[in-house]
């Protein structure tokens, strides 16, 4: 027999955002994309669906396991539910912005939907604030693209702020260089994500040594630069650790206060990128617990696969930054008592207040605005705490 569900009953992964929540992520979103604008990226917004073979192409590809696809009972052509904005962005660029010069600065804001989760983010619905920097293929680009989002996290007062860097072509080039191919190549990347030294140096033959020794490189960025360059990489790897040097030079001039750290075999997550690429990370108190990823980024190819621009850029999620936050951002309501005056009112909210207007004439106005939530109540011309 058929249960009906309970009203409030979601999918797994999907929840509602409730007050005073959904009101300070719309804020969030904001002051993300403000500090995104005043570095010069221009806001763009592409559609929730599109057709399969342009939001899989690509980059997009990536993204195929993730995204769930319909037909379109209009064009009666197979359509996808974006599960990333990265893609959508890299092809407006490419078609819609074709002509337009470069480096082209892009922002974008909007919610995701993805097939699954999984055991780092299981909300399958996700709220994403990001900057695409296409046609711009020196490291000034990715040092542009580490800098603009620590400064939107830091602008929003996220504690202590780090980032770290990842290769994802590193071990492709150890490997090429070494002749693995196949399925030991994939089951060594699976390995060296589960920092497996075991396996790895089981599966990884005569390259086991200097992949160990890549595995147990990670940690802060100048230790794991000197370790770099006490191993015999290939002539690719070599050139990724110049460009790792050049990238953290041009972090350290720009962006002295930010924490780096260095992993150079991570991969999960950064399938499409073909280049330096990153991962931010804020401290955790006790009763927040783990939170996971604010955000992350890094070098891909954009438009047609077969002409492709360079291209980096970052992705912020804004779930995780809610839970990151300290609480002092949520907003300032006051209540307004029965008559109070209109112009002090507008005042207020002119001052950046919530105003809560009462619509009968109470005893205690102090436990009216506890019941209600408001943090003041207006008291003659000004707010008093109601504790």
């Amino acid at each position: 027999m058929n249960e009906t569900a309970h009203p409030a009953l979601l999918p797994t992964g999907m929840h509602d955002l409730l007050p005073p929540e959904a009101e300070t992520e719309a804020a969030v979103v904001a002051r993300l994309m403000a500090t995104l604008t005043a570095h010069g990226y221009e806001r763009v917004k592409p559609p929730l669906v599109e057709f399969e073979e342009t939001l899989l192409s690509g980059a997009g590809a990536a993204m195929a396991t993730s995204t769930f696809r319909m037909m379109d009972p209009v064009s009666h052509r197979m359509i996808g539910v974006r599960a990333d904005m990265t893609p959508q962005i890299a092809r407006i660029a490419a078609t819609r912005l074709g002509g337009v010069p470069r480096p082209l600065r892009l922002s974008y804001a909007g919610q995701v939907l993805r097939v699954r989760g999984s055991e780092i983010r299981p909300e399958r619905q996700v709220g994403q604030v990001g900057a695409e920097l296409i046609g711009a293929a020196g490291p000034a680009a990715d040092v542009e693209a580490i800098t603009v989002a620590s400064a939107a996290l830091a602008a929003l007062g996220v504690p202590e702020l780090t980032v770290d860097i990842t290769l994802p072509t590193l071990v492709p080039a150890v490997a090429e260089a070494y002749g693995m191919s196949g399925e030991c190549d994939a089951a060594l990347r699976a390995a060296l994500d589960h920092k497996d030294s075991a396996a790895v140096t089981a599966l990884a033959g005569k390259a086991g040594k200097l992949l160990e020794r890549l595995l147990l490189a990670a940690g802060p960025a100048a230790a794991t630069l000197a370790a770099l360059d006490r191993l015999d990489l290939p002539e690719r790897g070599r050139a990724e650790r110049a460009r790792l040097g050049a990238v953290l030079d041009g972090l350290a001039a720009a962006a002295p206060e930010l924490k780096v750290t260095v992993d150079p075999v991570e991969n999960r997550g950064f399938e499409y990128h073909t280049g330096i690429s990153f991962t931010f990370f804020a401290a955790a108190s006790a009763a927040q617990g783990a939170l996971g990823e604010l955000g992350r980024g890094g070098r891909y190819d954009a438009g047609d696969p077969t002409a492709p621009e360079p291209a980096t850029g970052f992705t912020l999620y804004t779930d995780t930054i809610l839970r990151a936050l300290p609480e002092a951002l949520a907003p300032r309501r006051v209540l307004l008592p029965l008559g109070a005056d209109r112009r002090r009112a507008d005042a207020l909210r002119a001052a950046g207040w919530i105003t809560v207007a009462a619509l009968a004439s109470i005893g205690d106005w102090r436990e009216e605005a506890r019941r209600l939530g408001c943090s003041h109540v207006l008291d003659g011309e000004d707010p008093v705490a109601v504790g």
